[in-house]
């Protein structure tokens, strides 16, 4: 079984032999650009390991763990542009370093790549299998970015919803990931099934520990500006508890915060910490992921296979729920 760096070594390698197309240079250069940004490249990770809890011979799902990651970086290409983004990675996004249509059509086109990928499957069942589940985890992606969209005009968000919404932006993705590499290597529609859940709930504890270090990580690991969320005003699972639990005195004066800017980042980012110490939310959002994490988990203990075959995907997702950048 192999381990998360040499599943990564092999994604890189598949990538330097699947280069894009070098004309026309505007199309295709900002595509291979994003791909050297940085990224963690998780989801196409997760496709070869979900693969190889089943079968040894991981070579088999790699063009639909580059799918994956081609997908993925589509959505980031155009999510900074919903987002008037500057920088990906420390580095200026495509619509900055070149412009946003170029941005536009560059995803455009991976996104195309991505399903050349899963068609260049041999297995024709095997492919139709894989773009279904991938046709609906990327309508899932665009569900949840449309609610986060909405979110940001909305006067109030339930815990419930915003749940939701994590769910379909970024849990789904890292869930249906695993389940395409179970279909890879022809697991039974009942582990497929319990591999997805898996993914889907560890991707909601994933994102939850991503709201927890943006306002309590340490910077010098965090690798950006600790209290983001909290300058951009953003609903996120630590505002929502607080609003829910708090005193109507400490909530007013969140709310209060939550309607300047980043006038005075270092005072604004000290006072909604302040709410939340002395109400206790970072234990009751921590709270709240593990419980995702333990259903998570439930859910990789009920797939039928050896359980030392699990040891290393148990392990990988184990450290990405307590990781500190």
């Amino acid at each position: 079984m192999r381990n998360l760096s040499q599943v990564l070594d092999l994604i890189a390698s598949f990538s330097n032999k699947n280069p894009f197309p070098a004309s026309p240079p505007a199309l295709y250069e900002p595509c291979a650009y994003i791909l050297t940004l940085g990224g963690k490249r998780l989801r196409p990770a997760l496709v070869l390991m979900g693969h190889e809890l089943f079968e040894d011979n991981v070579e088999i799902a790699l063009s639909a763990a580059w799918a994956v990651e081609l997908f993925h970086n589509f959505s980031l290409m155009h999510d900074d542009i919903m987002d008037a983004a500057p920088l990906r990675r420390g580095q200026p996004t495509v619509h900055h370093k070149w412009n946003t249509t170029t941005a536009i059509l560059s995803g455009d086109v991976m996104l195309i790549f991505a399903y050349r990928f899963l068609a260049s499957m041999e297995d024709a069942d095997t492919a139709l299998r894989l773009i279904r589940i991938f046709n609906r985890v990327a309508t899932e992606v665009c569900e949840g970015q449309q609610m986060d969209v909405d979110f940001e005009t909305q006067p109030k968000v339930s815990i419930p919803k915003y749940l939701q919404m994590i769910e379909l932006k970024t849990a789904v993705l890292l869930g249906g990931a695993l389940e395409m590499g179970a279909v890879c290597a022809k697991a039974s529609e009942t582990d497929a099934r319990h591999l997805y859940e898996f993914g889907r709930l560890a991707g909601v504890a994933f994102q939850i520990q991503d709201d927890l270090l943006d306002t309590y990580g340490d910077p010098a690991k965090f690798g950006k500006q600790v209290g983001g969320d909290i300058l951009q005003n953003k609903k996120t699972l630590l505002v929502l508890k607080a609003l829910e639990t708090a005193p109507t005195a400490d909530c007013n004066e969140l709310l209060d915060w939550m309607k300047t800017g980043a006038e005075n980042p270092d005072e604004k980012v000290a006072a909604v910490r302040a709410i939340f110490d002395r109400n206790a939310i970072p234990e009751l959002v921590s709270r709240e992921k593990r419980r995702f994490q333990q259903e998570a988990f439930q859910h990789l203990e009920a797939i039928q296979v050896p359980e030392d075959r699990k040891a290393i995907l148990r392990k990988t997702v184990a450290d990405l729920l307590e990781r500190e950048q």
